[in-house]
């Protein structure tokens, strides 16, 4: 004999098991949402420095030695006056012009071949 209360038990059991949405599993997540993250979505690309695409050592006409990094895209050199010193950064405003800074540095030409001014002192050949 079949107990039609069992039955109907299974039956309300069956029922109520089928209005769960056993698809799709549950997420669980130990980070925070990003707080920033359509912020960061929207923002304009990023621009990346240049890379260096020369680095030379020049022997100048006074016997003193000058230590220049050129970068790609010709519009900025680090330079400097001891091999340990400090570096100093010149711009170009466009690419060909002279390489530029404050308090008097200036700097023209290509990794075999520059003139170089430094702050109270008169302009200065270097060779490779």
């Amino acid at each position: 004999m079949k107990n039609p209360s069992l039955i109907a038990a299974a039956a309300v059991a069956l029922l109520s098991l089928a209005a769960c949405n056993n698809n799709a599993p549950e997420e669980v997540s130990s980070t925070a949402p990003d707080p920033m993250a359509s912020q960061l979505a929207n923002a304009a690309p990023v621009e990346l420095p240049p890379a260096i695409s020369e680095s030379v050592t020049l022997r100048c006409g006074d016997n003193s030695l000058v230590y220049v990094d050129f970068f790609q895209g010709n519009k900025q050199v680090q330079l400097k006056t001891e091999k340990g010193g400090p570096a100093t950064m010149l711009k170009a405003a466009e690419a060909g012009q002279p390489f530029e800074a404050a308090g008097g540095f200036k700097l023209t030409g290509t990794p075999k071949n520059v003139s170089v001014t430094l702050p109270g002192k008169p302009a200065k050949t270097c060779h490779a």
